[in-house]
């Protein structure tokens, strides 16, 4: 397994992140400059940015919730030489239902269909820690 494949779900995710922080600073600019939002409502991170503005907001920053034990978990895999194809696919399908989870946020933002998502890559992220402890704990000695 080359070190690529194992680091492109993670590039993958930061992609996404990325997208998500710029497409939100341009919404927020554009509600500043049309007047849509008087910069003294929103200073303290106030709520008080229209409806689209906050869908995108939330987008963005379900990135840098759940994602942050994905990229942990990775480089902790990387670290201890315990990366395989097994979490390898895992990465893939955590990092595919975020951007799933995010499309569908950005979009129709229909809850049952976002938690649907979100416990897919949960279940993955879960997956991956439990065969990294477990790598870690159980095969130490070796």
């Amino acid at each position: 397994m080359t070190l690529i494949a194992i680091l492109l779900p993670l590039f993958a995710q930061v992609v996404l992140t990325f997208v998500l922080l710029f497409w939100m600073q341009f919404l927020r600019i554009q509600a500043i400059r049309s007047g849509a939002v008087d910069p003294r409502q929103v200073a303290l991170r106030e709520p008080n940015w229209p409806p689209r503005v906050l869908q995108i907001a939330n987008a963005f920053h379900n990135q840098l919730e759940l994602p942050i034990l994905f990229y942990i978990v990775v480089l902790l895999a990387l670290a201890t030489e315990s990366l395989d194809v097994i979490l390898c696919l895992l990465s893939w399908m955590f990092v595919l239902a975020r951007f799933v989870h995010a499309y569908i946020h950005v979009t129709s933002n229909r809850l049952d269909r976002r938690t649907g998502t979100f416990g897919i890559s949960a279940i993955a992220l879960l997956l991956m820690w439990v065969i990294v402890f477990a790598r870690i704990t159980l095969f130490a000695s070796e």
